[in-house]
């Protein structure tokens, strides 16, 4: 709650509202948490950053590879293949969601097989 009271929320209610359904797509708890939020806010706020490296230290480059992984395929199914979408609750770009999908062979539409030429 903290975080989010401290960011200035610059694109107003539609920034919030892409940051709270990001915040569920990604959480799998009943309680959204810091670790739930956008990088945008985190970085609004050094103290929070702080916070999360201190909480989770130990992951290795291949531990937070197969998060990314998980959570890029869950949002993914959750808005049923809607790049628009599903780049807005991961924060990142189209484009970057189309190099992160190829990178972990992620079929690019629902219910097809991963690795299947899919480009659009």
């Amino acid at each position: 709650m903290k975080c989010l009271l401290q960011y200035e929320w610059p694109g107003n209610v539609r920034e919030l509202e892409n940051c709270i359904e990001r915040a569920v797509a990604l959480g799998d708890r009943r309680t959204i948490d810091v670790n739930d939020l956008p990088p945008s806010l985190l970085n609004a706020s050094p103290a929070m950053a702080l916070d999360i490296e201190t909480a989770s230290p130990g992951l290795s480059s291949t531990d937070l590879e197969d998060i990314e992984r998980v959570t890029i395929q869950r949002v993914f199914e959750q808005v049923k293949g809607d790049k628009v979408r599903a780049g807005k609750m991961l924060g990142i770009s189209r484009a970057t969601l189309y190099r992160k999908l190829k990178r972990y062979n992620i079929a690019m539409r629902p219910g097809m097989p991963s690795g299947s030429p899919t480009l659009q």
